[in-house]
């Protein structure tokens, strides 16, 4: 990788963490209609944590998934953000999305505001469960993807490869999905916006993805709880990716909460501490079976919060 892409993308990764606004992009979809308006700057309003570390919680985590009212959620477990999720897809053509409606994404936006809950990101969980490079409207939900995340002020996306594409071992698959994502780079970097892949590669298979790609808009979006499980040495994978390959991690146990079971936080924020890096560590899963959802991420965002943000 030039020293130009990785200059552009440590500058797109730092605007991501600190949540500076986006440039103009041309309207992409005509489902969004018309042309797109300056991006909205929630990270910039008065009342947002301005921690180095944040976190945040999956909206479908929340059982809220598209629902406003996830914000409200997370506040009372004490959360910082939401992963909004971008709409149900199961095995349909269309995805479910209500930020498609210019209301909805309003009353996300002012209801981010009024309660100090930011949107720390915006998810295709829909590629959990069909595959990316095999969907006849990839092109079209990661064109949507991009808008939305401009429009909203939304500064980093979520994009699992899934169980259905697998990049790690289907070679044909690894080189459409650099195929569909080269494509789409040019109008992320000119959005400002940063699409984070989540897939079952360690570090060095990440580094070869991301040069194949080429652009400083395509990072990866670590999943702590999934590479613990593969076997994968975290403290040595984020050292070996570095800030500047990293956009948001995932935050994933079992049926424990968080601090509870294999992950090592304490060293995980040694780690970053020591790379430099901040951002959002988002909550996925780590769920007491019996406990309701509310004591399972209030238990969550307060083990967290409890190590990466003491003073």
């Amino acid at each position: 990788m030039s020293d130009g892409v990785r200059i552009s993308r440590r500058r797109i990764l730092r605007a991501a963490a600190a949540g500076i606004g986006a440039v103009c992009l041309p309207s992409i979809s005509p489902l969004l209609g018309g042309g797109i308006p300056a991006a909205t700057e929630p990270a910039t309003q008065p009342g947002f944590n301005t921690q180095r570390y944040k976190i945040s919680v999956c909206d479908w985590m929340l059982l809220k998934r598209q629902k406003v009212s996830a914000l409200q959620l997370a506040k009372a477990c004490g959360m910082d953000g939401v992963e909004v999720d971008m709409g149900r897809l199961g095995t349909a053509d269309d995805m479910d999305d209500r930020l498609r409606d210019p209301e909805q994404r309003r009353q996300y936006l002012e209801t981010s505001r009024r309660l100090g809950v930011e949107i720390s990101s915006l998810a295709l969980s829909a590629f959990y469960g069909q595959s990316y490079v095999e969907h006849p409207k990839a092109d079209q939900f990661t064109d949507e993807w991009i808008q939305i995340m401009h429009e909203m002020g939304v500064k980093v996306g979520f994009l699992p490869m899934g169980i259905k594409c697998n990049i790690k071992e289907d070679l044909a698959a690894r080189r459409k999905v650099v195929e569909h994502l080269k494509r789409a780079a040019p109008a992320a970097e000119k959005a400002g916006v940063v699409m984070g892949l989540e897939t079952a590669l360690d570090a060095d298979g990440h580094k070869r993805l991301l040069d194949d790609i080429g652009s400083p808009a395509v990072a990866v979006y670590y999943n702590l709880g999934d590479a613990m499980e593969a076997g994968y040495d975290i403290d040595q994978e984020i050292r070996a990716l570095g800030r500047d390959r990293i956009c948001q991690f995932h935050c994933k146990e079992g049926n424990v909460w968080l601090g509870q079971g294999r992950i090592n936080f304490p060293k995980v924020k040694a780690t970053l501490d020591d790379i430099g890096w901040s951002g959002w560590l988002v909550v996925e899963r780590s769920r007491v079976p019996g406990k309701s959802v509310e004591e399972n991420y209030t238990a969550n965002a307060k083990y967290l919060k409890s190590l990466f943000q003491a003073h």
